[in-house]
């Protein structure tokens, strides 16, 4: 065999491993291959010379390229410095692989962003069959940000959005694979508007103290896989926003950050809808809150057919969360009479240990509410052998079978 696996076999990761496979090892196969190395076209790999430009020369003639797989060799051994840079399609080869093999970082100051949009540092666009494999690290220099978001002198209360390390929008039949993201300023991913796509073996870190550097954002995306990765960051290891669709996350390690959430939906009032999202064998250590729902008041639309399965919690705050009054700065929240419908949510083989004595939170909107919750071998106890732990229900309507703590405030 190639390689050992889950024993599940994932047929589109065996499909991209082969692929690359066959581009490095097989002979007679250099005219569907073609190879471009950025130190070719000017890059130091110093760490110090702003390699931005010897990389966009490389990926324009990778993106201009016939051949059945165009390929982009990051060297191992070096250190690229990347100012913020877009890698923009179509391409024309049917798969652009990058061979992350050495390292990228982003500027030390916050004032080599300045003349560059910030919301981004590293992007995707329009990149379809787009793979990213290797065993190089990227990392986004993030802690200068992480205390003042802005650039230069700001007026007092100036909301900033500092760059989110990797951004992928409308890039079908995604592979990221292998490689490490470390401190970021913001996110360390987001995957907007992608279909059909595998994220898997990947290491994500951030300090927990670090404001907002999510691990994976999903929005408006649908088929997608999260894989074999470890998380520990600052927020939600995995946030799955609105238009999402057919996410499936399997084998996470998460920890330090918020833990796994849906959400928040339903912002100013929108209309939001995530469906068909499944969690599965993952394990979240000392996280802020475990798996979650999360919507604002006001909202419309749904969130439904949702399944957590074989979840492990260790000294996990809030191990369990639907929360529909999601208000995070607790300043002018608004009670509305209309909410996003949550329903045909699935907990099954979950155990482990929380911090806070309410291990079980349904908090639904007294309108709408909550229907078809399913509690199945639920065992949270508590970190402390001295304290209890409990379930909160409100306007929740479902089954529990073998739950602890007791779910009796469920309605049916």
């Amino acid at each position: 065999m190639l390689f050992k696996s889950s024993p599940k076999f994932d047929i589109m990761e065996f499909f991209f491993t082969v692929l690359i496979i066959l581009s490095v090892v097989t002979p007679g196969l250099s005219s569907t291959t073609t190879t471009f190395n950025v130190l070719q076209y000017g890059a130091i790999g110093d760490g110090k010379t702003n390699d931005s430009p010897a990389f966009l020369k490389a990926w324009k003639d990778v993106c201009q390229s016939k051949s059945h797989i165009s390929r982009l060799i990051i060297p191992a051994k070096r250190t690229f410095l990347l100012k913020p840079t877009t890698f923009s399609g179509p391409c024309k080869s049917n798969y652009t692989y990058i061979q992350l093999l050495g390292d990228i970082v982003a500027p030390e100051t916050k004032s080599e962003y300045s003349g560059f949009h910030t919301n981004t540092w590293l992007g995707f666009s329009y990149v379809n069959g787009l793979i990213i494999s290797g065993k190089g690290t990227i990392d986004g220099k993030g802690s200068a940000w992480w205390q003042q978001p802005c650039i230069g002198n700001v007026k007092s209360g100036a909301n900033c959005r500092p760059p989110t390390a990797l951004t992928f929008y409308r890039c079908y039949h995604l592979q990221l694979k292998g490689f490490t993201s470390i401190n970021p300023a913001r996110s360390h991913m987001t995957l907007t508007s992608c279909n059909n796509g595998i994220i898997s073996k990947l290491r994500l870190i951030a300090p927990g103290t670090s404001p907002n550097t999510d691990g994976i954002d999903i929005s408006g995306s649908t088929d997608i896989r999260v894989l074999n990765s470890f998380i520990g960051t600052g927020d939600d290891c995995i946030a799955i926003s609105a238009g999402s669709s057919k996410i499936n996350i399997t084998g996470i390690t998460c920890g330090p950050g918020h833990g796994i959430s849906i959400g928040s939906l339903g912002t100013r009032g929108e209309t939001d809808i995530v469906e068909d999202v499944h969690v599965k064998n993952c394990t979240l250590t000392e996280t802020l809150t475990g798996v979650r729902i999360k919507t604002w008041q006001g909202g419309g639309g749904y969130a439904r057919r949702i399944s957590f399965e074989k979840i492990k919690f260790v000294r996990a705050n809030s191990p369990i969360i639907i929360d529909q009054f999601y208000c995070p700065h607790r300043s002018d929240c608004q009670n509305k009479t209309q909410a996003i419908k949550v329903s045909d949510v699935t907990y099954k083989g979950i155990f482990g240990t929380s911090l806070t004595d309410k291990a079980i939170n349904l908090s639904c909107d007294q309108n709408v509410g909550c229907s078809n919750l399913v509690f199945d071998h639920v065992y949270i106890t508590s970190a402390d052998p001295k304290q209890k732990v409990f379930s909160y229900c409100h306007n929740a309507h479902g089954i529990a079978t073998h739950t602890k703590p007791s779910l009796k405030c469920l309605l049916k």
